[in-house]
């Protein structure tokens, strides 16, 4: 089989070191070429070249980004059942993908587990969200829509994203604690706005007045170092998307979300949540333009958008 190594150099864990013992690796068992990106998008872009030229792998060696743009580019030119298989080794600082599917977080093991697949043929399908929006730039995707694999979200968290992206453009590294830092400081500018978001759901009537909608693809909804956030423990890469949004960002509804989060093991539940696991359709308007994030990486501000489940999409080996 002939395979194509995306390594992200810049990533959080991945190094030269580790580069060379996945690539010599994956050598021993596949016909591998190795590509390390240079720009942002260059993953999207050799990703789709390797489906244009054939390849029957790509393995995307880097954070959730890295994935994100393979899974990107692979599917650029649309569905197809002639699509390469996706292999992934984590070289990130969170890595939900991975996670998600069962997968080492530890680079060393991933290889070994992504080299037992290969040999004993084990791979799955796995469903993906697809954001479309009139805001997204026509550079990174096709027809403006975006594809994400585990999580994406209007307001607070793509603000705290769109803030680590600027501080980690100053030199910080990402870490859990810059997380929660920037997520506290981001919290206070959110009470001072007024509720603005519209959330419309097949079969519903909308409901209005929104803080922040979060939408899921799997479960966990991202990683705070080693422990699972749970907002949609139902919703899974073999069903539709999960949706968790709040009415009230008051200190009281905050701190019983957070606390429940962190110390429970999900199912959270209350008044001012509006949650459903298994949607195939979430479109969210806003009266003012608002920052929207998929896996981690920030989009730009829009007013609408439409998130829709697809289910198979891609095959993952596992």
């Amino acid at each position: 089989m002939r395979a194509l190594l995306v390594v992200n150099p810049q990533a959080t864990s991945t190094t030269a070191g580790g580069r060379d013992v996945l690539a010599h690796a994956l050598a021993s068992t596949v016909k591998l070429d190795v590509v390390e990106t240079r720009y942002r998008g260059h993953a999207g872009d050799v990703a789709a070249q390797a489906v244009a030229d054939g390849y029957g792998m790509v393995v995307a060696h880097g954070g959730d980004g890295t994935v994100n743009e393979v899974v990107n580019g692979m599917l650029r030119a649309g569905l197809s059942p002639e699509l390469p298989m996706l292999g992934v080794v984590p070289g990130g600082s969170a890595n939900v993908f991975a996670g998600a599917l069962g997968l080492p977080r530890d680079p060393v093991e991933a290889t070994y587990r992504l080299l037992q697949a290969i040999e004993h043929g084990t791979s799955r399908r796995v469903g993906l969200g697809k954001v479309a929006s009139s805001g997204l730039p026509t550079s990174t995707t096709s027809d403006n829509d975006r594809w994400f694999t585990f999580n994406a979200g209007v307001g607070w968290d793509a603000d705290v994203v769109a803030d680590v992206e600027a501080q980690r453009a100053k030199g910080r590294e990402a870490s859990p604690s810059l997380y929660a830092r920037t997520a506290l400081a981001s919290y206070v500018n959110q009470r001072k706005r007024t509720p603005s978001l519209t959330v419309q759901i097949p079969g519903e009537e909308q409901i209005t007045d929104l803080r922040m909608a979060f939408v899921s693809n799997t479960d966990p909804w991202t990683y705070l170092g080693g422990k699972a956030i749970r907002l949609n423990p139902s919703t899974s890469f073999d069903n539709d998307l999960g949706l968790f949004a709040l009415r009230d960002l008051g200190l009281p509804t905050v701190l019983r979300y957070v606390g429940h989060l962190l110390v429970r093991d999900g199912n959270p539940k209350g008044g001012n949540l509006l949650r459903r696991d298994d949607v195939e359709y979430v479109r969210v308007t806003s009266k003012e333009p608002v920052n929207l994030q998929v896996d981690g990486d920030l989009l730009g501000d829009c007013t609408e958008v439409e998130f829709t489940s697809v289910r198979e999409a891609l095959t993952v080996a596992v």
